[in-house]
């Protein structure tokens, strides 16, 4: 069974000490929906667009529970801690099996 990720992206953070509410609900809720985080800000290099946005990897066992992850009522709860002038590109993507 494929595995399924949260890729998010940021292409602007206006208020990096903002994100600490979302950061820590979305830490549990994450953790405890089976998510691993793969990536969490680390550096980027960036090549062809040169866009060098903060990243977010986090890995699940299957792309359903990532769809689950994101739908579950403890995450709910981490949305709606995100600060006003919040950007993020955030997809949920299944793995090559």
């Amino acid at each position: 069974m494929p595995k399924g990720y949260w890729v998010s992206v940021y292409p602007a953070i206006s208020d990096p000490e903002g994100l600490t509410a979302y950061n820590e609900l979305a830490g549990l809720a994450v953790r405890s929906e089976g998510g691993r985080v793969l990536s969490n800000f680390g550096r980027v290099v960036a090549h062809e667009a040169g866009m060098t946005e903060r990243v977010v990897l986090i890995e699940f066992d299957s792309f359903e529970q990532a769809v689950a992850a994101y739908e579950s009522e403890s995450y709910q709860k981490a949305l709606v801690a995100l600060p006003d002038g919040f950007e993020r590109d955030f997809r949920i993507v299944e793995g090559i099996d």
